[in-house]
């Protein structure tokens, strides 16, 4: 049965070309669309469809706050369109806030330099949104950090917004509730991840890598980490050059210890995340010291910028088995064989469990190949890292 899709746009061309591309794919249906925010939450309760494609700037009103209403009412896979602008890219970022699950450039060419690919990836991103099912959440204990309507432009003003808020709407809205502190390890067998032992490795660097739903997964980790956090981070994300800066500073602001988007020089510091910048790729170099970070335009050809499989392969040579290595949510196999020269060099590779995840792909490609020894739920992530990587 096809995937019931709501296309919301305030562009006529542009609910065309989306519903033409999703209506090419037979496993997509598009059920109806909208031409903004308040049609889009109309329709949402109406024609219950599993998946909304969004604008954000829209008359009557903004896809923010249709975002935040829809979530709160009827809970639906959200993908959000984005210009890659400064301000684009903080509309987006509050956005997922609100409870939104992923998002595109909202020029096609943007998407893919090849039309067929960005026709190809549209429609994937779709279909594994439309995978996830979604549930009515319970009543909110604190209010929305984000307050009332925004449009893009004053949305820019909110670099300190907190993307708890989707977070929190996330593990009550996309799972059951989960057990508490439960782990996998890639056997299958469950426990607690208070029975999860330190193993009593002296690490030098922690490593995250993710794509789709990723900004807030990262969120919820790294604000758990006390300031005095051992280890320098390298953060892989996949996400456009013109959102990095934006991401990091908002992480920056909202943790305790300090993130940036990385440079080529960068020496690392413990209590420091490094943020791999959008279209290029991260690279670590050994150094007398915690090691140096180099950043370049890597290979065209290039599925992902930043790959996590560049940045942790290059991270095997660096550091070896002092390295702990976390894949989190996110679609495809990037990190798989990076992970593995990881692995092989002795580090520790964990992965994000299924349920906690927005798309199980890239930790079920680790998990699956017997790469990773846990699979965690996202809720105790920040609790196990902490425990595993505590000694300085």
């Amino acid at each position: 049965m096809a995937t019931k899709v709501l296309v919301v746009d305030d562009s006529s061309f542009f609910r065309r070309r989306v519903s033409e591309i999703v209506n090419q794919d037979p496993d997509l249906e598009v059920v109806g669309v909208a031409f903004n925010g308040q049609e889009a939450v109309d329709m949402a309760a109406q024609l219950k469809p599993q998946v909304i494609t969004m604008d954000i700037e829209m008359p009557v009103m903004d896809g923010i706050t249709a975002v935040r209403k829809i979530m709160a009412a009827n809970p639906t896979p959200i993908l959000m369109f984005s210009s890659l602008t400064h301000d684009g890219a903080q509309a987006t970022l509050d956005a997922l806030d609100a409870g939104a699950l992923d998002f595109l450039p909202k020029r096609f060419e943007d998407i893919a330099s090849n039309k067929d690919d960005a026709i190809k990836l549209l429609q994937q991103r779709v279909k594994a949104l439309g995978r996830r099912r979604l549930f009515k959440p319970v009543a909110r204990t604190t209010p929305s950090s984000l307050g009332t309507s925004t449009t893009s432009s004053s949305a820019s003003r909110l670099t300190n917004s907190n993307l708890s808020g989707a977070n929190s709407t996330l593990k009550s809205s996309i799972t059951p509730k989960l057990s508490t502190a439960n782990s996998t390890t890639n056997q299958g067998n469950t426990a607690s991840v208070a029975s999860i032992r330190a193993s009593g490795k002296k690490y030098k660097a922690l490593l995250i890598g993710t794509s789709t739903g990723g900004p807030v997964a990262l969120q919820k980790i790294l604000t758990a980490f006390p300031a005095n956090y051992p280890h320098p981070i390298l953060l892989i994300q996949h996400m456009p050059a013109a959102f990095t800066p934006a991401f990091a500073s908002r992480l920056n602001s909202l943790c305790k210890i300090n993130v940036k988007e990385a440079q080529t020089g960068d020496m690392l510091k413990p209590g420091c995340a490094y943020l791999a910048p959008g279209g290029m790729q991260l690279m670590v170099e050994k150094s007398a010291s915690l090691g140096r970070l180099k950043v370049i335009a890597g290979n065209a050809d290039m599925n992902y910028k930043p790959s996590v499989d560049i940045t942790f392969a290059s991270a095997s040579k660096a550091f070896g088995s002092g390295v702990m290595a976390v894949v989190l949510t996110g679609m495809g196999a990037d990190g798989r064989e990076g992970a593995r020269m990881l692995k092989t060099a002795g580090a520790t590779i964990w992965a994000q469990d299924e349920a906690s995840c927005v798309v199980y792909g890239m930790p079920q490609a680790v998990a699956s190949a017997g790469i990773s020894s846990h699979s965690i739920a996202l809720e105790n992530m920040a609790e196990a890292i902490i425990k595993e990587t505590a000694r300085g």
